[in-house]
Protein backbone atom coordinates (compact mmCIF):
# COMPACT_ATOMS: atom_id res chain seq x y z
CA UNK A 1 0.00 0.00 0.00
CA UNK A 2 1.79 3.49 -1.05
CA UNK A 3 1.50 6.39 1.36
CA UNK A 4 -1.24 7.97 -0.92
CA UNK A 5 -3.38 5.34 -0.40
CA UNK A 6 -2.50 5.39 3.65
CA UNK A 7 -3.55 9.03 3.60
CA UNK A 8 -7.03 8.44 2.40
CA UNK A 9 -7.17 6.17 5.08
CA UNK A 10 -6.54 8.68 7.95
CA UNK A 11 -9.20 11.01 5.95
CA UNK A 12 -11.76 8.43 5.93
CA UNK A 13 -10.67 7.95 9.96
CA UNK A 14 -10.57 11.46 11.10
CA UNK A 15 -14.15 12.02 11.94
CA UNK A 16 -13.74 8.70 14.23
CA UNK A 17 -10.37 10.24 15.68
CA UNK A 18 -11.94 13.61 16.60
CA UNK A 19 -14.85 11.37 18.77
CA UNK A 20 -11.39 9.59 20.43
CA UNK A 21 -9.82 12.75 21.16
CA UNK A 22 -12.83 14.54 22.62
CA UNK A 23 -14.04 11.47 24.87
CA UNK A 24 -10.29 11.38 26.17
CA UNK A 25 -10.56 14.89 26.67
CA UNK A 26 -13.79 14.89 28.45
CA UNK A 27 -12.41 12.23 30.87
CA UNK A 28 -8.86 13.36 31.71
CA UNK A 29 -6.53 10.98 34.24
CA UNK A 30 -3.61 12.44 36.04
CA UNK A 31 -0.13 11.18 36.09
CA UNK A 32 0.04 7.19 37.67
CA UNK A 33 -4.31 7.29 37.97
CA UNK A 34 -4.76 6.32 34.09
CA UNK A 35 -6.83 3.74 34.46
CA UNK A 36 -9.53 4.01 32.20
CA UNK A 37 -7.93 5.81 29.55
CA UNK A 38 -5.63 2.45 29.81
CA UNK A 39 -9.08 -0.02 28.91
CA UNK A 40 -10.17 2.59 26.61
CA UNK A 41 -6.69 2.10 24.79
CA UNK A 42 -6.80 -1.66 25.35
CA UNK A 43 -10.32 -2.52 24.26
CA UNK A 44 -9.37 -0.49 21.11
CA UNK A 45 -6.76 -2.41 20.31
CA UNK A 46 -7.94 -5.87 21.24
CA UNK A 47 -10.90 -5.17 19.27
CA UNK A 48 -8.42 -4.93 16.35
CA UNK A 49 -6.71 -8.13 16.75
CA UNK A 50 -3.82 -6.42 17.87
CA UNK A 51 -1.73 -8.10 20.38
CA UNK A 52 -1.44 -5.81 23.75
CA UNK A 53 -0.99 -5.92 27.26
CA UNK A 54 -1.48 -3.55 29.90
CA UNK A 55 1.74 -2.00 31.91
CA UNK A 56 2.55 -2.36 35.74
CA UNK A 57 -0.82 -0.84 37.79
CA UNK A 58 -2.66 -0.85 34.67
CA UNK A 59 -1.22 2.92 33.59
CA UNK A 60 -0.50 2.17 30.05
CA UNK A 61 -0.13 -0.48 27.18
CA UNK A 62 2.00 -2.00 25.07
CA UNK A 63 0.71 -3.18 22.18
CA UNK A 64 2.45 -5.15 18.67
CA UNK A 65 1.47 -5.65 15.08
CA UNK A 66 3.08 -8.52 13.61
CA UNK A 67 3.78 -7.72 10.17
CA UNK A 68 3.31 -10.44 7.49
CA UNK A 69 7.21 -10.72 6.24
CA UNK A 70 10.51 -10.12 7.62
CA UNK A 71 12.12 -7.08 9.29
CA UNK A 72 12.97 -4.37 11.87
CA UNK A 73 10.14 -3.18 14.90
CA UNK A 74 9.36 0.16 14.86
CA UNK A 75 8.55 1.50 18.01
CA UNK A 76 6.11 4.29 18.19
CA UNK A 77 4.82 6.29 21.40
CA UNK A 78 1.89 8.63 22.67
CA UNK A 79 1.58 9.71 26.18
CA UNK A 80 -1.34 9.77 27.72
CA UNK A 81 -1.92 11.98 31.42
CA UNK A 82 -3.28 14.94 31.76
CA UNK A 83 -2.32 17.64 34.16
CA UNK A 84 -3.99 19.13 37.20
CA UNK A 85 -5.43 22.15 35.97
CA UNK A 86 -9.17 23.67 35.62
CA UNK A 87 -10.64 23.71 32.12
CA UNK A 88 -11.89 27.03 31.61
CA UNK A 89 -12.74 26.51 27.69
CA UNK A 90 -16.20 27.34 26.84
CA UNK A 91 -16.28 24.25 24.56
CA UNK A 92 -18.86 21.01 24.54
CA UNK A 93 -15.87 18.62 25.11
CA UNK A 94 -14.66 20.31 27.68
CA UNK A 95 -12.58 18.30 30.71
CA UNK A 96 -15.86 16.73 32.92
CA UNK A 97 -13.64 16.07 35.84
CA UNK A 98 -13.22 18.97 38.32
CA UNK A 99 -9.39 20.12 38.56
CA UNK A 100 -7.83 17.97 35.81
CA UNK A 101 -7.99 18.68 31.78
CA UNK A 102 -5.60 17.88 28.82
CA UNK A 103 -3.45 21.04 28.53
CA UNK A 104 -0.48 19.76 26.74
CA UNK A 105 -1.95 17.50 23.84
CA UNK A 106 -2.23 13.98 25.28
CA UNK A 107 -5.49 13.13 24.22
CA UNK A 108 -4.72 14.13 20.87
CA UNK A 109 -1.11 12.06 20.80
CA UNK A 110 -3.37 8.92 22.02
CA UNK A 111 -6.02 9.49 19.47
CA UNK A 112 -2.68 9.73 16.94
CA UNK A 113 -1.37 6.51 17.84
CA UNK A 114 -4.73 4.82 18.06
CA UNK A 115 -5.54 5.76 14.41
CA UNK A 116 -2.06 4.47 13.31
CA UNK A 117 -2.56 1.20 14.81
CA UNK A 118 -6.03 0.46 13.67
CA UNK A 119 -4.82 1.67 9.90
CA UNK A 120 -1.42 -0.57 10.22
CA UNK A 121 -3.21 -3.67 11.72
CA UNK A 122 -5.58 -3.67 8.60
CA UNK A 123 -2.17 -3.78 6.26
CA UNK A 124 0.06 -5.82 8.74
CA UNK A 125 0.08 -8.35 6.60
CA UNK A 126 2.68 -6.16 3.82
CA UNK A 127 4.56 -5.04 6.41
CA UNK A 128 8.20 -5.49 6.66
CA UNK A 129 8.75 -6.29 10.03
CA UNK A 130 6.91 -5.14 13.18
CA UNK A 131 5.03 -2.56 14.80
CA UNK A 132 5.38 -1.56 18.60
CA UNK A 133 3.02 0.40 19.92
CA UNK A 134 4.04 2.59 23.50
CA UNK A 135 0.81 4.40 25.36
CA UNK A 136 2.85 5.91 28.14
CA UNK A 137 1.52 6.72 31.43
CA UNK A 138 2.93 10.19 33.08
CA UNK A 139 4.77 11.96 31.39
CA UNK A 140 3.96 15.06 33.28
CA UNK A 141 5.24 13.64 36.67
CA UNK A 142 8.62 12.45 37.70
CA UNK A 143 9.73 9.96 38.00
CA UNK A 144 7.77 9.63 34.63
CA UNK A 145 6.32 6.45 32.72
CA UNK A 146 9.13 5.68 30.23
CA UNK A 147 11.02 3.90 32.33
CA UNK A 148 8.30 1.78 33.50
CA UNK A 149 7.30 1.18 30.32
CA UNK A 150 11.24 0.36 29.13
CA UNK A 151 10.45 -2.24 32.58
CA UNK A 152 8.36 -3.75 31.16
CA UNK A 153 9.64 -4.85 27.87
CA UNK A 154 8.35 -1.73 25.53
CA UNK A 155 11.62 -1.74 23.62
CA UNK A 156 12.45 -5.66 23.75
CA UNK A 157 13.63 -6.11 19.85
CA UNK A 158 12.75 -2.51 19.17
CA UNK A 159 15.45 -1.17 16.12
CA UNK A 160 14.32 2.48 15.94
CA UNK A 161 11.53 4.92 17.87
CA UNK A 162 9.45 7.94 16.69
CA UNK A 163 7.45 10.03 18.72
CA UNK A 164 5.32 13.37 17.83
CA UNK A 165 4.43 16.42 20.28
CA UNK A 166 1.22 18.32 19.14
CA UNK A 167 2.74 21.64 19.40
CA UNK A 168 0.59 24.69 19.75
CA UNK A 169 3.60 27.81 19.43
CA UNK A 170 4.09 26.23 15.54
CA UNK A 171 0.92 26.99 13.35
CA UNK A 172 -1.22 23.90 11.99
CA UNK A 173 0.72 22.55 8.93
CA UNK A 174 4.93 22.77 10.16
CA UNK A 175 6.41 20.00 11.57
CA UNK A 176 9.69 20.39 13.18
CA UNK A 177 12.65 18.64 14.11
CA UNK A 178 16.67 18.58 14.44
CA UNK A 179 19.81 16.45 15.15
CA UNK A 180 21.19 16.26 18.42
CA UNK A 181 19.47 17.96 21.43
CA UNK A 182 16.23 19.47 20.90
CA UNK A 183 14.29 19.60 24.01
CA UNK A 184 16.15 20.36 27.44
CA UNK A 185 17.05 18.00 30.07
CA UNK A 186 15.06 18.64 33.68
CA UNK A 187 15.88 18.90 37.42
CA UNK A 188 14.09 20.54 40.45
CA UNK A 189 15.83 21.58 43.24
CA UNK A 190 14.36 22.16 46.54
CA UNK A 191 16.46 24.23 49.28
CA UNK A 192 15.71 24.32 53.37
CA UNK A 193 17.78 26.93 54.98
CA UNK A 194 17.75 27.16 59.13
CA UNK A 195 18.91 29.91 61.03
CA UNK A 196 17.57 31.25 64.09
CA UNK A 197 14.38 33.56 64.83
CA UNK A 198 13.80 36.55 66.32
CA UNK A 199 12.62 39.95 66.56
CA UNK A 200 13.08 42.14 63.36
CA UNK A 201 14.26 44.92 65.44
CA UNK A 202 16.77 43.03 66.89
CA UNK A 203 18.46 41.74 63.72
CA UNK A 204 21.93 40.71 65.26
CA UNK A 205 20.56 38.17 67.83
CA UNK A 206 19.31 36.36 64.61
CA UNK A 207 20.07 34.46 62.03
CA UNK A 208 17.65 35.56 59.15
CA UNK A 209 16.94 33.13 56.78
CA UNK A 210 14.94 35.69 54.84
CA UNK A 211 18.09 37.51 53.76
CA UNK A 212 20.06 34.77 53.63
CA UNK A 213 17.15 33.18 50.98
CA UNK A 214 17.93 36.35 49.07
CA UNK A 215 21.95 36.33 48.74
CA UNK A 216 21.51 32.63 47.80
CA UNK A 217 18.68 33.19 44.73
CA UNK A 218 21.52 36.53 43.81
CA UNK A 219 24.07 33.72 43.95
CA UNK A 220 22.57 31.10 41.82
CA UNK A 221 21.80 33.15 39.43
CA UNK A 222 25.31 33.92 39.13
CA UNK A 223 25.87 30.12 37.96
CA UNK A 224 24.75 30.92 34.32
CA UNK A 225 25.45 34.27 34.16
CA UNK A 226 29.13 33.82 35.28
CA UNK A 227 30.19 30.26 35.37
CA UNK A 228 28.82 28.22 31.95
CA UNK A 229 29.84 29.29 28.87
CA UNK A 230 27.48 31.60 27.38
CA UNK A 231 27.36 29.86 24.09
CA UNK A 232 25.62 27.26 26.01
CA UNK A 233 21.75 27.11 26.99
CA UNK A 234 21.31 27.05 30.38
CA UNK A 235 18.29 28.12 32.58
CA UNK A 236 18.24 28.15 36.32
CA UNK A 237 15.30 29.55 37.83
CA UNK A 238 13.33 30.23 41.22
CA UNK A 239 9.71 29.18 41.03
CA UNK A 240 8.42 29.37 44.69
CA UNK A 241 10.75 31.34 47.97
CA UNK A 242 8.57 31.25 51.17
CA UNK A 243 9.85 32.51 54.30
CA UNK A 244 8.58 34.20 57.51
CA UNK A 245 4.15 35.52 58.10
CA UNK A 246 4.79 38.70 60.09
CA UNK A 247 6.11 42.17 59.24
CA UNK A 248 8.15 41.83 63.01
CA UNK A 249 9.39 38.75 63.10
CA UNK A 250 12.57 37.22 61.41
CA UNK A 251 12.24 33.69 60.19
CA UNK A 252 13.82 31.29 61.34
CA UNK A 253 13.68 29.02 58.47
CA UNK A 254 12.93 29.60 54.10
CA UNK A 255 12.13 26.97 51.44
CA UNK A 256 13.06 28.02 47.60
CA UNK A 257 11.97 25.59 44.73
CA UNK A 258 12.89 25.91 41.27
CA UNK A 259 14.48 24.10 38.12
CA UNK A 260 17.72 23.72 35.77
CA UNK A 261 17.31 22.72 32.27
CA UNK A 262 20.55 22.04 30.18
CA UNK A 263 20.88 20.68 27.00
CA UNK A 264 23.94 18.61 27.53
CA UNK A 265 25.08 15.95 30.19
CA UNK A 266 28.41 17.98 30.79
CA UNK A 267 26.74 21.38 31.25
CA UNK A 268 24.02 19.39 33.58
CA UNK A 269 26.74 18.19 35.84
CA UNK A 270 28.45 21.37 36.20
CA UNK A 271 25.91 23.14 37.57
CA UNK A 272 25.29 20.69 40.31
CA UNK A 273 28.30 21.00 41.33
CA UNK A 274 28.05 24.48 41.38
CA UNK A 275 24.88 24.36 43.03
CA UNK A 276 26.31 21.61 46.02
CA UNK A 277 29.17 24.26 46.05
CA UNK A 278 27.58 27.78 46.58
CA UNK A 279 24.59 26.20 49.01
CA UNK A 280 27.86 24.81 51.16
CA UNK A 281 29.54 28.37 51.20
CA UNK A 282 26.64 30.54 51.63
CA UNK A 283 25.75 28.54 54.87
CA UNK A 284 29.26 28.45 56.50
CA UNK A 285 29.66 32.55 55.43
CA UNK A 286 26.18 33.03 57.14
CA UNK A 287 26.00 30.24 59.84
CA UNK A 288 23.03 28.57 58.79
CA UNK A 289 22.16 24.88 57.47
CA UNK A 290 21.49 24.68 54.60
CA UNK A 291 19.81 21.36 53.14
CA UNK A 292 19.78 20.71 49.26
CA UNK A 293 17.63 17.84 47.85
CA UNK A 294 18.33 18.33 44.12
CA UNK A 295 17.02 16.17 41.86
CA UNK A 296 17.72 14.77 38.20
CA UNK A 297 14.41 14.50 36.31
CA UNK A 298 14.30 14.17 32.71
CA UNK A 299 17.78 13.73 30.37
CA UNK A 300 17.72 15.76 27.45
CA UNK A 301 16.12 14.90 24.55
CA UNK A 302 18.85 14.30 22.11
CA UNK A 303 17.53 13.08 18.64
CA UNK A 304 20.02 10.85 16.90
CA UNK A 305 21.23 12.06 13.11
CA UNK A 306 19.93 8.99 10.84
CA UNK A 307 16.71 9.60 12.02
CA UNK A 308 16.63 13.38 12.33
CA UNK A 309 17.83 13.31 8.47
CA UNK A 310 14.89 10.58 7.57
CA UNK A 311 12.25 13.65 8.82
CA UNK A 312 13.89 16.05 6.54
CA UNK A 313 14.31 13.45 3.75
CA UNK A 314 10.54 12.29 4.12
CA UNK A 315 9.34 16.34 4.33
CA UNK A 316 10.39 16.64 0.53
CA UNK A 317 7.88 13.48 -0.15
CA UNK A 318 5.26 15.35 -2.30
CA UNK A 319 2.87 13.63 -0.46
CA UNK A 320 3.50 14.73 2.88
CA UNK A 321 1.99 18.41 2.04
CA UNK A 322 3.77 19.69 5.31
CA UNK A 323 5.79 22.50 6.03
CA UNK A 324 9.14 21.61 7.30
CA UNK A 325 11.41 23.07 9.61
CA UNK A 326 14.33 23.69 11.95
CA UNK A 327 13.20 23.34 15.54
CA UNK A 328 14.36 25.50 17.79
CA UNK A 329 15.69 24.20 21.07
CA UNK A 330 12.91 24.05 23.20
CA UNK A 331 13.55 24.52 27.50
CA UNK A 332 10.95 22.12 28.00
CA UNK A 333 11.37 18.36 29.02
CA UNK A 334 10.43 15.19 27.96
CA UNK A 335 11.35 11.64 29.25
CA UNK A 336 10.78 10.66 25.85
CA UNK A 337 14.59 11.16 26.42
CA UNK A 338 15.09 7.66 28.14
CA UNK A 339 13.93 5.84 24.72
CA UNK A 340 16.38 7.96 22.49
CA UNK A 341 19.25 6.58 25.42
CA UNK A 342 18.61 2.73 24.82
CA UNK A 343 17.51 3.10 20.61
CA UNK A 344 18.29 5.05 17.68
CA UNK A 345 15.06 7.25 17.06
CA UNK A 346 13.49 11.06 16.22
CA UNK A 347 10.86 13.08 18.22
CA UNK A 348 9.17 15.50 16.19
CA UNK A 349 7.02 18.51 16.88
CA UNK A 350 3.69 18.62 14.97
CA UNK A 351 2.27 22.61 14.38
CA UNK A 352 -1.35 22.90 16.48
CA UNK A 353 -1.91 26.16 16.94
CA UNK A 354 -4.73 28.20 15.04
CA UNK A 355 -5.12 31.65 15.69
CA UNK A 356 -7.99 32.11 14.00
CA UNK A 357 -9.64 29.08 16.07
CA UNK A 358 -8.52 30.75 19.46
CA UNK A 359 -6.27 27.96 19.71
CA UNK A 360 -3.04 29.67 20.19
CA UNK A 361 -2.86 29.31 24.03
CA UNK A 362 0.51 28.07 25.43
CA UNK A 363 0.56 24.79 26.73
CA UNK A 364 -0.60 23.90 30.42
CA UNK A 365 -2.85 26.94 30.29
CA UNK A 366 -6.34 26.38 31.08
CA UNK A 367 -7.61 27.24 27.88
CA UNK A 368 -5.15 25.25 26.04
CA UNK A 369 -6.68 23.77 22.85
CA UNK A 370 -5.34 22.48 19.70
CA UNK A 371 -5.95 22.37 15.76
CA UNK A 372 -7.49 19.23 15.43
CA UNK A 373 -6.65 18.64 12.18
CA UNK A 374 -2.74 18.72 13.30
CA UNK A 375 -3.78 14.85 14.18
CA UNK A 376 -4.08 13.78 10.79
CA UNK A 377 -0.71 15.18 9.99
CA UNK A 378 1.07 13.76 12.45
CA UNK A 379 -0.26 10.37 11.82
CA UNK A 380 0.61 11.36 8.34
CA UNK A 381 4.19 11.99 9.52
CA UNK A 382 4.64 9.36 12.01
CA UNK A 383 3.53 6.77 9.37
CA UNK A 384 5.62 8.15 6.25
CA UNK A 385 8.96 7.74 9.06
CA UNK A 386 7.33 4.46 9.79
CA UNK A 387 7.31 2.93 6.31
CA UNK A 388 10.68 5.07 5.08
CA UNK A 389 12.91 2.70 7.79
CA UNK A 390 10.68 -0.58 6.81
CA UNK A 391 11.06 -0.04 2.86
CA UNK A 392 7.69 -1.56 2.60
CA UNK A 393 7.24 0.96 -0.32
CA UNK A 394 7.55 3.58 -2.60
CA UNK A 395 6.07 5.90 -0.78
CA UNK A 396 5.31 8.23 -3.22
CA UNK A 397 3.21 5.83 -5.69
Amino acid sequence: MSLKKYIQKIEELFPEMVKWRRHLHMNPELSFQEYKTTQFIYDKLSSWGIKASKSKNDHGVIGTIEGGKPGPTVALRADIDALPIQDQKNVNYASQKQNIMHACGHDGHTTILLAIAKILQEDRSGLNGNIRLIFQPAEEQYPGGALTMIDDGALEKVDVIYGVHLWTPFQTGIASSIAGPIMASVDEFEIKIEGKGGHAGLPHDTVDCTYIGAQLVVQLQSIVSRMVNPIEPAVVSVGSFHSGNSFNIISSQCTIKGTVRTFSDEIREHIQKRFIHICEQVGVMYDAEIKLNYINVYPPVVNHEAEANRFFKMGKKDLMNLNITKSPLIMAGEDFSYYLKIVSGCFMFVGAGNEDKGMDYPHHHPKFDFDESAMRNAVQLLLGMTLDYMYVNELNG
